[in-house]
Parts: structure tokens; C-alpha cells; sequence
């Protein structure tokens, strides 16, 4: 006995030091909580080939960044919205199975033994009872056939949500990491501008203790410096945030975006071929287009399914019972059988209206979703033509900004020989690399602009490019 309490003793100090370990280490990590039905891991494993297909992995390949494509290939496998997108699939798909068993007959049995004292005996005595029963429903309107279907039409529409949702995430992962590309640019740029509007003033400033230049222009110098400052920071507090929404995209914490790559700005050219117009079979494969028609075909369904509620519903039922006094003769000739086999129709009389206002409600929604179904084209229309006119727009003004920067470069070449001349001043000089500098950062700011319209085309086109 000392034995025991001694080992039972141990065992609880054990475990009392075990669990506050435990839970410091989980509060100096500051991870999420990890619930007991998290430990068991899934040992099936799904071919996630599919997913790839959804945001056409090859359209990517063509900004020739592997970076931008591996942060892609990141999201997919680890982006939570995505997870739940697919997990949403698979709860509609087992509702569809749960659906479908309901055109199969149900079978059950059981044993149950019994210590009973009959009437007119004295003893106590053992029996053993072993009921069976089937029960099947005829199908023959068949109303749970339509609702089977009808299941299936959910969990279709749960597949273009799916993709849907695939194809969102890859666009806004590309779209924030082609931003932060433009900020590093741009402040690289802003740095530049600072520091020439830092000499400026400080050329101006010593004029004017010279009696060269009015204290105005000095303090608008001054003035123009501070902005710039405060320009910079901005850029750089749109670049943090940009920072830590990438690193969620890819399934990563906010705390670890400042090690995450970024390529360097004149690094990306995309290669792909834009074309000039899209033709209409691509709106017909669009992932919202097609759950919209998959949600009027079911509301379909549920009409057809709520007009055959006023129909009668036919049940088969069989019943077995097999009783014995001994365990060992339940299989015997021994062995007591009741059973039996019975047919019913059963029609609603009176349900206070509801079958009628089902089936209005039903008829309501499918109305409701066709006029769904109507607008999702003409905003599919609407998203496609919006998305090649950005495209065609803003090439335009790309070219205007470029010719306008050759003509910028040309200019500050001319001042540069007069200021090798001794013609102009240092100062004059230097406004005019600031003034090439602001257009470098439009340059920028437009040629990423192009490329974020491509994104905009690629999701307006459901990633069919």
C-alpha cells in the first residue's frame, strides 16, 4: 500500500510541475490557441493540383519575378481565407451525401436481454429479444431525388466560391507586393529629393545671411523641405503596412514582414500579351457568373420539390423480432419470431398554410436569383470593359509620362553643360535634378499602375488570360 501512495504521489507532482510549463511557453511565443482537436493531424491528403488551375500560375510567369510567384505559391497553400473556401466546399459536399441517404432505406437491429417474472410463476427467468426493422420511403414523385439534386447545385455553387476566392487572393497578393515594389522606388527617389532640397536650402540660407536671396525664400525652402520629410515618411509608413498585409496574405505574422523579399523595382517587365478586347464566352467562365446560374437552377429544383409537398408520402416498414429464454437459442428452432410488413400513405390535411407559403417563398427566391443571375452578367460586362479601358488609358498616359521624362533628361543635359560653362549656378542646377527626380517617381507610380490594371483584367476575366 505504501507502494501505491508513493508512486500515486509522484506521478501528481509530476503533473502538477508539467502544466504551468506548458503554459509559459505559450504566453512568451504569443501564438494562437491550439485546441485538443488540432493535436489529431488529417492523414489523407489532397492533390491541390486544382487550385493552382484556379489562379493560372502561368498568367504570373509573365512579370518574370520569382519572388512574386513564390508569394503566390504561398498564399495557395497557406492563406486562411482559402482554407476556409475549401473547407466550405467539403461541408457541402457531405451535406449532398447526408442528402443522398435519404433515398436509401434505413436498417437497424438490437439485442436486448431481459430478467423477467411472468404472471402465474414463481421464477425469475432470462430472455433474450433481438429486434430488426427496415424502413424505405417511395420515391415515386420523386421528391427527395430533387432535393438531392438540388444539394448538388449548392455544393457546385460552393466550388466557383472556391475559385472565386482563389483567384481574389492571388490578385490582392500581387497587387500588394507590386505596391511595395513602387514605394521602395519611390522612396529611394523621395530620399534623393530630400537631400537636394536639403542643399537648397542650405545654399539659400547662406545667400541670404549674404543679402543674395529674401528671408521669404528661404522659408519656402525651408517649407518645401519639410514636406519632403514628411512625404518620406509616409512612403515608408504605406510600405510597413503594405508590409504586414502581405505576410498575412501568405499565411505568415505581421511580425516577420520585415524579412520578407521584395525585388528590386527595375528588375519586373511584364511579358504577357494584353489583348485589345475580350470575347464574350469569357464572362460565361467566370466563377460568379457560373454560381449564379447553378443558384437559379436550384431554386428551380426547390420549387419543383415544394409543389410535390401537397403530394403523399409512402412508407414500406418491416419488422422483425426474434425472443428466446436461452442466449444460445436465439439462432435455434427454439427461437420465438414475430414479425411483420406494413405499407402506409400519409397527406397532410391541414398544416395551416405553411405548404402554400413554402411554396411562395420558394418561387420568390427563384425570381430573386434570376434577377441576381441577370445583373452578374451585366456586371461581368461592366468589370471586363472597365478593366480594358484602365488598360488602354492608362498605356496612353505611361507613353506621355515617358516622353514627358526624355524631354526632363534633355533639359537637365542642357543645364548640366551650362553649369560646366559657369553659366548657371549650382542652385539652378540642382532644382532642375529635383524636378527629374518628381518625374522618375511618376514614372513609377504609372508604370505600376499598368501592371495592377493587368491584375484587374486578369480577375475581371476570372484568370482566363
Amino acid at each position: 500500500m505504501k507502494k501505491i501512495l508513493s508512486v500515486t504521489l509522484l506521478i501528481s507532482l509530476m503533473s502538477m510541475n508539467f502544466i504551468p510549463a506548458l503554459a509559459s511557453t505559450s504566453k512568451t511565443q504569443s501564438q494562437p490557441k491550439v485546441f485538443k482537436s488540432m493535436i489529431k493531424k488529417n492523414k489523407s491528403q489532397t492533390n491541390d493540383s486544382y487550385k493552382y488551375g484556379y489562379v493560372n500560375i502561368d498568367w504570373w510567369n509573365n512579370f518574370n519575378d520569382p519572388v512574386l510567384t513564390g508569394y503566390i505559391n504561398q498564399a495557395i497553400k497557406n492563406n486562411y481565407d482559402l482554407k476556409m473556401a475549401t473547407l466550405a466546399v467539403e461541408e457541402y459536399r457531405q451535406a449532398t451525401k447526408i442528402q443522398f441517404a435519404s433515398e436509401l432505406p434505413t436498417i437497424g437491429a438490437g439485442f436486448s436481454p431481459a430478467y423477467v417474472k411472468m404472471p402465474g410463476l414463481s421464477d425469475w427467468d432470462w430472455t433474450f429479444a433481438a429486434p430488426a426493422y427496415v424502413n424505405y420511403e417511395f420515391d415515386i414523385f420523386l421528391k427527395n431525388r430533387d432535393k438531392t439534386k438540388a444539394s448538388k447545385k449548392q455544393y457546385e455553387a460552393s466550388q466557383y466560391n472556391e475559385r472565386a476566392a482563389y483567384i481574389a487572393i492571388a490578385g490582392a497578393v500581387g497587387a500588394t507586393y507590386l505596391n511595395i515594389v513602387r514605394l521602395d522606388k519611390i522612396i529611394t527617389l523621395q530620399k534623393q529629393i530630400v537631400d537636394i532640397r536639403q542643399d537648397i536650402y542650405d545654399l539659400k540660407l547662406k545667400c541670404n545671411r549674404e543679402g543674395l536671396v529674401s528671408t521669404s525664400d528661404t522659408i519656402r525652402a525651408n517649407k518645401a523641405l519639410v514636406a519632403g520629410q514628411s512625404d518620406l515618411i509616409e512612403f515608408q509608413k504605406q510600405k510597413e503596412k503594405l508590409l504586414h498585409a502581405l505576410a498575412v496574405l501568405i499565411g505568415e505574422s505581421p511580425e516577420n514582414s520585415g524579412s520578407l523579399v521584395i525585388t528590386n523595382y527595375d528588375s519586373i517587365k511584364f511579358g504577357g500579351t494584353i489583348p485589345d478586347e475580350i470575347s464574350s464566352e469569357i464572362i460565361v467562365q467566370r466563377p460568379d457568373f457560373l454560381k449564379a446560374e447553378a443558384m437559379v437552377e436550384k431554386a428551380g429544383i426547390d420549387v419543383r420539390v415544394a409543389r410535390k409537398e401537397f403530394l403523399p408520402t409512402i412508407n414500406l416498414t418491416g419488422i422483425a423480432l426474434f425472443n428466446s429464454s436461452e442466449m444460445h437459442g436465439m439462432l435455434s428452432t427454439k427461437t420465438n419470431m414475430l414479425s411483420a410488413l406494413a405499407a402506409g400513405a400519409m397527406l397532410p390535411i391541414f398544416t395551416g398554410g405553411a405548404r402554400i407559403a413554402n411554396l411562395k417563398l420558394k418561387k420568390a427566391t427563384y425570381e430573386r436569383l434570376l434577377q441576381d443571375y441577370y445583373k452578374t452578367n451585366l456586371t461581368a460586362i461592366q468589370e471586363i470593359n472597365d478593366a480594358l479601358v484602365s488598360v488602354k488609358r492608362d498605356k496612353e498616359k505611361m507613353e506621355a509620362t515617358l516622353n514627358q521624362l526624355n524631354l526632363e533628361k534633355s533639359d537637365y543635359n542642357l543645364q548640366e553643360k551650362k553649369y560646366n560653362q559657369g553659366v548657371i549656378s549650382r542652385l539652378d542646377l540642382i532644382q532642375k535634378e529635383e524636378n527629374l527626380l518628381t518625374i522618375n517617381q511618376l514614372v513609377a507610380q504609372q508604370n505600376v499602375e499598368c501592371m495592377m490594371d493587368y491584375i484587374g483584367l486578369y480577375k475581371a476575366v476570372g484568370s482566363k488570360l
